[in-house]
């Protein structure tokens, strides 16, 4: 069994409140675990208005997949039009 996680941020201009905030991470935490059915959650970040920080992890029998689902995942979640991605780290 072999995991991989990711750790992703997101800048969203269009939010003025936590509020805004929370529909936008609403929104890209359930179009991709319904996508691709991951453990996603926010790990960061949670009081800064304009800045998610998203945590995905993907366990898998093998390394090849894993790398593969992780790079999918981040595909689909940088063409989110309502959060620009800023950086990921892969671990």
């Amino acid at each position: 069994m072999f995991t991989l996680s990711a750790e992703l941020t997101f800048y969203i201009p269009q939010a003025v409140s936590l509020k805004d905030k929370r529909h936008v991470r609403r929104s890209i935490i359930d179009k991709t675990r319904h996508k691709f059915n991951v453990a996603i959650a926010e790990i960061d970040t949670q009081d800064a208005v304009q800045t998610l920080t998203i945590g995905i992890a993907v366990v898998s029998g093998e390394t090849a997949h894993r790398q593969n689902a992780i790079d999918e995942i981040v595909r689909f979640m940088e063409s989110h039009a309502e959060a620009e991605l800023t950086s990921v780290e892969i671990e």
